[in-house]
């Protein structure tokens, strides 16, 4: 009874997924082939039934087209007026989603669900104003054509000659909670096309010559109808995963949701009888015939198991047959064939199934009821009582299979002849049946006869625990033979004085017989875990080291360790270079062929090993199919060939390739990524580099030229005026050029990561009073008040670094700010703070809360301004700050004006130090 209970995530998770779906609001489209079959008119008649049944139901947009007997559907419906907006001189007509928003009717009418709203709308589609509609919990109407799907818009373009523009994704009509089919005969449409109720008459004329030919509207009509179904198709998948579960059947019993017959799929059983291929050719035929799509699946029990190997190819061939013939396959696993068939159907939602005939019972067997009755057919007739059975006759005469995908392989030729042989388990047993009757006999005289029975069946347990189902039924049938024969009166001796230990022995050998096969049950599903397990394990590992990947050369490593490990022998991940071609190996292993793989990227489909496609190589190679395009080619030559062949091995190498293809494009992109900001930065860097040159290096050259010039024409007296003005160019020049080359140098230093820094032991008053005198020239007659500790310790720094830190930071406040300017110093527990204040405007509004980007290289407070810079100053700051650990913020200061502070680490002076001072 505790399998029957429901899981509690489960229920959780649905329920959370009813709780939004409830707060959604519901979408329904009408869907037609084409314009004109009557998708409004059919939305209008459903919206005035739901006004007369008390529903607030409002029009959103509708678009009549000029048709009468649609217009006159509108009649009662509230409507929504539209809103106006002007592009290129006209005034367009738009809806209004944020009235309908603050309206929320209970039902609204969106029409044309493909239509591109005008510019200045809040969403460039209509399709998108109904996702916020339904977000908000209003139910939405709209209508839609065929054509106007993102996924049909080329595939009707070809067959109309007509390309729309305006398109919907798939998933807006694949998410819509109803979906009403608006259907009409292109008959009846042309009809309608002629008597002027589709388009005006010009129109019609042109659209029955180009658009509305019969031929299109058959085709197109036929797509419609094909869309919609699978529609339908998938509200009865989704339904049967959600009524899915325990007693969901209704029955009762447990069993789960039985198969419906709405798809007609069809389910071909592969057996390891030699009919298997007649089975999956005959299923491939019917399903070819009826259209429907089919999958072939093979039940691996613990019997089967123990098939040699060449059987066991055999069935691996059928099963790559029934691929060919576009079959989806799968390897099941369990010790019930007919159960693991019936929820193979159930779950894939099969109508029929398609078995080979079981052979006639040949000899005795034809006398022994169980052995000539159909059991695979009878156990499925009645753990599916709704799905279609058929058996398949075995063919007189049929084409043995091509074993042609393992030629050439590394195989063992033993391991294809002759089965495993198992005589060492069944010595061990029959070893440890003598054993255990040497060891119970000097027992018997102080046992009784029951305890040694239990002693034998331990020992059967033993054996069935090690080596399976056959060595534990011998083990079984020897022990009862020496407990009968050493030990049940008259000893030594197979005669039974007492008819009571009859009832022992067939209890001994039916205990030893079930442990066995229990035990053998769990070895088989024991290992199909640990297989599954190691597939999803090796799947994870994968997944979580590609990553972190940053370069192809670590997804090229990680996918090639993570393909050997779990296939053994070897594995090549190729990639592409810059001019997009396949980059082989310098040393390529042996068997490895060039021309394959070049073939497999080119073309896009697996090559060699166990392909159709030269199938004689000794690897395989899948291409590594990313979403955007092919990334480079896998190739593997693994340890056992045959695993190739298993749909789970093929279907987890597909899976490791593509989760390195999606590594590898991720990897692309990052790299694209980071050299698109690379060249933006170096293109935004060397436009202000040449800004500031064409502006700043101009500007003061410009003018010495004019003052040397006019030295000529001056009086004598005002060449002294000149000469100064000369001067002060000059300094100007001089500074900026310093500042660039004073930039390139620290930034040199930082990157070659060795910034030589002549740090002493300094007099913090020393290095303001100079810095403030070095700045004196652009200071002229600017007013610089100092506010420093009394009793400043000596710091450890770059005397002459963090002057010009000083300079740079008293001609940034005269450049930007007003006077005064106040120069501050004082010594906190580990640390000197240094801060400059000026009494401007402060910074501007843009920088508030990213202040930190004014210390970036060719950053100025104001982007247009006519104060002399190249924006290197702060830079320059930031950089001799960091190179000392220490750090440089800037923020506005009580009472106007902006503060920069400079932090810098310090550490007690020597006492040294101190007595020089």
């Amino acid at each position: 009874m505790l399998d029957d209970r429901p899981d509690p995530d489960a229920l959780l998770a649905q329920l959370r997924s009813d709780e939004a779906r409830a707060q959604r609001g519901k979408l329904r489209i009408y869907f037609g082939a084409s314009a004109g079959v009557g998708k409004t008119w059919a939305m209008l008649s459903a919206a005035q039934r739901e006004r007369a049944a008390g529903r607030d139901v409002l029009i959103g947009v509708v678009e009549t087209h000029g048709r009468s007997e649609t217009a006159a559907l509108l009649t009662g419906l509230d409507a929504l007026p539209l809103r106006e907006l002007a592009h290129r001189g006209r005034t367009l007509a738009e809806f209004d989603l944020d009235a309908a928003l603050a309206r929320k009717p209970a039902v609204l009418l969106v029409d044309e669900l493909a239509h591109t709203n005008a510019p200045g709308s809040r969403h460039a589609k209509r399709w998108q104003d109904v996702q916020e509609l339904l977000a908000a919990g209003i139910e939405v109407w709209s209508a839609l054509n065929v054509q106007h799907l993102e996924s049909l818009n080329g595939t009707v373009g070809a067959i109309t000659g007509v390309r729309v523009h305006e398109t919907v994704p798939d998933t807006v009509l694949d998410e819509a909670d109803e979906v009403v089919l608006v259907d009409v005969t292109p008959d009846e449409l042309t009809a309608r096309l002629a008597a002027g109720k589709v388009y005006l008459p010009q129109q019609a004329e042109r659209a029955a010559q180009n658009f509305f030919r019969k031929g299109n509207l058959i085709a197109l009509r036929e797509i419609a109808l094909r869309r919609t179904a699978e529609h339908v198709e998938d509200d009865v998948r989704g339904w049967r995963v959600e009524q899915s579960g325990p007693g969901a059947g209704g029955n009762g019993k447990g069993r789960g949701l039985q198969a419906w017959n709405t798809s007609g799929a069809i389910l071909a059983c592969v057996g390891p009888h030699e009919g298997a291929a007649q089975t999956v050719r005959t299923a491939a035929r019917l399903a070819g015939q009826l259209n429907v799509r089919w999958h072939a699946v093979y039940v691996e029990t613990p019997r089967l198991q123990r098939l040699a190997a060449a059987e066991r190819d055999r069935i691996l061939a059928v099963l790559k047959l029934a691929e060919e013939l576009g079959a989806a396959t799968a390897v099941l696993t369990g010790s019930d064939v007919a159960e693991q068939l019936a929820e193979q159907a159930r779950r894939l939602n099969c109508a029929t199934l398609v078995l080979g005939r079981p052979e006639p019972a040949a000899g005795w067997r034809r006398w022994w009821p169980a052995a000539a009755s159909p059991t695979l057919s009878r156990a499925l007739a009645q753990r599916a009582p709704t799905l279609d059975i058929m058996e398949v006759a075995p063919a007189d005469s049929s084409r043995r299979l091509s074993r042609a995908p393992l030629e050439g392989a590394r195989i063992d030729s033993d391991d294809h002849e002759k089965a495993p042989t198992y005589w060492p388990a069944y010595a061990w047993a029959t070893a440890t049946s003598i054993a255990l009757t040497l060891v119970c006999t000097p027992l018997a005289r102080v046992l009784e006869l029951s305890n040694i029975v239990m002693l034998f069946l331990l020992g059967v347990v033993g054996v069935a625990m090690r080596f399976g189902r056959g060595p534990s039924a011998l083990a079984a049938l020897l022990n009862v033979a020496a407990f009968d024969y050493f030990f049940v009166p008259p000893r030594m001796s197979f005669a039974v004085s007492d008819v009571q230990y009859v009832l022992t022995f067939a209890i001994m050998l039916g205990v030893g017989l079930l442990v066995g096969q229990l035990t053998a049950g769990l070895r088989f599903a024991a290992g199909v875990s640990t297989s599954r397990e190691r597939r999803a394990r090796s799947l994870f590992e994968l997944t979580r080291e590609l990553s972190a990947a940053l370069e192809s050369s670590q997804v090229v490593t990680l996918g090639t360790a993570a393909v050997q490990g779990h296939f053994g022998g070897h594995a090549l991940v190729l990639v592409t270079d810059a001019a997009d071609q396949l980059v082989m190996p310098d040393h390529p292993p042996e068997g490895f062929d060039p021309q394959v793989a070049d073939w497999a990227f080119r073309h896009g489909q697996p090559a060699g090993l166990a392909t159709a496609t030269l199938a004689a190589q000794p690897w395989h190679y899948v291409p590594l199919r990313a979403p955007m395009r092919v990334r480079g080619v896998l190739a593997l030559s693994p340890a056992q060939p045959r695993w190739l062949l298993i749909p789970e091995q093929a279907q987890q190498l597909d899976t490791l390739a593509r989760q390195i293809a999606i590594a590898l494009e991720r990897v692309h992109y990052v790299e694209v990524a980071q050299q698109a900001v690379v060249e933006m930065e170096s293109e935004r860097l060397r436009n202000a580099l040449l800004g500031a040159i064409s502006h700043d290096v101009r500007t003061p050259l410009t003018a010495l030229i004019a003052l040397a010039e006019s030295l000529q024409t001056l009086p004598p007296e005002e060449h002294d005026n000149a000469a100064r003005a000369i001067v002060a160019q000059a300094h100007e020049l001089h500074a900026l050029v310093n500042n660039l080359l004073d930039m390139a140098r620290l930034e040199s230093g930082i990157a070659g990561g060795a910034v030589n820094l002549r740090r002493d032991w300094q007099s913090v008053e020393e290095v303001v009073g100079s810095a403030i005198r070095a700045a004196r020239t652009s200071l002229g007659d600017t007013v610089v008040r100092t506010a420093l500790d009394a009793g400043l310790p000596l710091v450890e720094f770059d005397a002459v670094l963090i002057e010009r830190v000083l300079v740079n930071l008293l001609e940034n406040a005269t450049k930007y700010g007003a006077p005064p300017i106040e120069v501050g110093a004082r010594a906190e527990p580990g640390t000197l703070v240094l801060t400059v204040r000026d009494h401007g405007p402060g910074l501007p509004a843009a920088l508030l809360g990213h202040e930190q980007k004014l210390f970036d290289k060719f950053t100025r407070g104001e982007a247009e301004s006519a104060t002399p810079g190249v924006g290197l100053g702060l830079a320059i700051c930031k950089a001799v700050v960091s190179a000392h650990g220490g750090e440089i913020t800037a923020a506005n200061a009580r009472g106007g004006g902006a503060e920069f502070t400079v932090t810098l680490p310090r550490r007690e002076p020597p006492e040294s130090a101190e007595a020089q001072l």
